[in-house]
């Protein structure tokens, strides 16, 4: 289990998480949302080591994280997919995913070995392998971007608004190409502000709000609870109005944010 208790981070002008505990079961999808500003994203870089935690403790089944730095969490297998912009547009698809392997880059036998399964798992690996990644679709680039991350063998894979920018027939891609990754085994901590999206893909999901843990409930329960629905499925409310969810208040989210 992933564990986050009690932690203080943020980007120099205060923190963006206030003293958070959050639990992602082992071999679940776990979604956040909330509103803009609530520190989805700062979760996840907290996480993999890309922001140090002012306080509090990052725990993977016993095992501190926080004191690692980027490298030693990702060795413990934790992988990120950043929001966009990740992969090398000038070098091909198979040099950006061979770049996920860089901690096996001595081990040639496994390197290959692991490129091969994502290249079943994920088949534009293949068919594409030596175009460039800037050629491809927005689509496309999310796919590649996660099997880079798969060359770890990553037991937990943090995912940053996969659905940024996808059209339709990508989004079906991509939520099919996560829930695949976590049949196989692999833990998933994810960012969506499509929020019918995340709880779909999601087996649990969590409400954040002003950096603290404001609603957890299994995906399913939370997708039906009247106040989230009205404020991130499709309700009437406006921006200026407030919802109570359980004793909480959450504003409208009108954007993607930290």
């Amino acid at each position: 289990m992933l564990t986050i208790s009690g932690v203080f981070a943020g980007y120099g002008g205060g923190d963006v998480l206030q003293g958070l505990d959050l639990h992602v079961p082992t071999g679940a999808i776990t979604c956040i949302v909330g509103p803009n500003g609530a520190g989805k994203s700062t979760v996840l870089r907290v996480v993999s080591g890309l922001l140090k935690p002012r306080l509090g403790t990052i725990e993977l089944d016993g095992t501190r994280l926080d004191q690692l730095g980027c490298a030693g969490v990702l060795a413990k297998g934790v992988a990120q997919v950043p929001q966009s912009q990740a992969l090398f547009p000038q070098m091909s698809i198979r040099e950006n995913v061979l770049l996920g392997g860089y901690t096996l880059r001595r081990d040639k036998t496994l390197l290959n070995k692991r490129y091969d399964h994502v290249s079943e798992l994920i088949p534009i690996v293949a068919e594409r392998s030596n175009d460039k990644a800037g050629n491809l679709s927005g689509g496309q680039r999310r796919m590649v971007e996660i099997a880079r991350c798969l060359m770890v063998d990553p037991s937990v894979l943090l995912l940053d608004e996969p659905s940024l920018g996808l059209d339709p027939k990508s989004l079906t891609g991509v939520s099919q190409l996560v829930r695949d990754a976590n049949a196989a085994g692999t833990t998933v901590l994810l960012v969506e502000q499509n929020v019918r999206l995340g709880l779909s893909m999601a087996t649990h999901g969590v409400v954040l709000e002003g950096g603290r843990v404001r609603l957890e409930a299994p995906a399913g329960e939370l997708m039906a609870n009247p106040e989230v629905a009205e404020l991130y499925l499709g309700g009437h409310a406006s921006e200026s109005r407030t919802a109570r969810v359980s004793g909480a208040s959450l504003p409208a989210d009108t954007g993607s944010g930290r």
